[in-house]
């Protein structure tokens, strides 16, 4: 479950809330009657709902990513969120945007490569291009070799580049707050722990005489 308290349909006094229920879970209570038509639990909304400022907000970048004003392929875009989503551990974000994918028409071949796009030969050259910028500004924090941002100025405008900077880090950030607050398909266990070794206990590993 999440670690924040969702909030459940009764609770709704925020009229774009209700109106975001509406169009998401029909008229079910989304907390005791969970699940979207993408499969997911739908808590992301219910807990994001406990502010319906920042609900709002968020909302409304959603929205910016997909207006028809944008000048960004889709494809490409959707290349840099699902490539944001694995590069920082979110699978709710990543698997989110692999269906984004395969809605645009992207083989099944391509969207399995994107979590080892270097070694595939499945990217073209724009497509690797935006690729290693996502990998640039999330796995590296913005740290763009100039190599990899003249490929991107081969292609794509000022504004262009600009939009895919600004969605590709947008959805870091939803990575990070997925995980941080185990929504969706991020409420996992932590998979990094210590495994038991009692007749170890005690010991240094590296003292082979004891």
């Amino acid at each position: 479950m999440p670690r924040l308290r969702q909030v459940p349909r009764a609770e709704v006094a925020d009229e774009r809330t209700r109106k975001l229920y509406d169009l998401l879970f029909d008229d079910r209570d989304p907390v005791s009657e969970p699940g979207t038509a993408t499969g997911t639990r739908g808590d992301w909304w219910t807990v994001f709902a406990g502010s319906p400022d920042i609900l709002r907000h968020a909302s409304q970048g959603f929205a910016l990513y997909r207006d028809p004003a944008r000048k960004l392929d889709p494809i490409l875009r959707e290349l840099a969120q699902t490539r944001a989503g694995w590069a920082r551990g979110s699978q709710f974000v990543f698997s989110q945007h692999c269906k984004s994918l395969r809605g645009l028409g992207v083989s099944e071949e391509k969207i399995a490569a994107v979590p080892h796009w270097p070694v595939s030969d499945l990217f073209d050259a724009h497509e690797r291009a935006v690729l290693a910028y996502a990998d640039g500004l999330v796995l590296d924090g913005g740290r763009i070799a100039d190599g990899v941002f003249a490929a991107l100025k081969a292609f794509l405008d000022d504004e262009q580049i600009l939009e895919l900077t600004y969605i590709t880090c947008l959805y870091e950030m939803h990575a990070v707050m997925s995980r941080a607050l185990r929504t969706e398909f991020d409420d996992r266990d932590e998979p990094v722990v210590e495994v038991a070794a009692p007749d170890f206990a005690g010991r240094d590993f590296l003292d082979t005489e004891k």
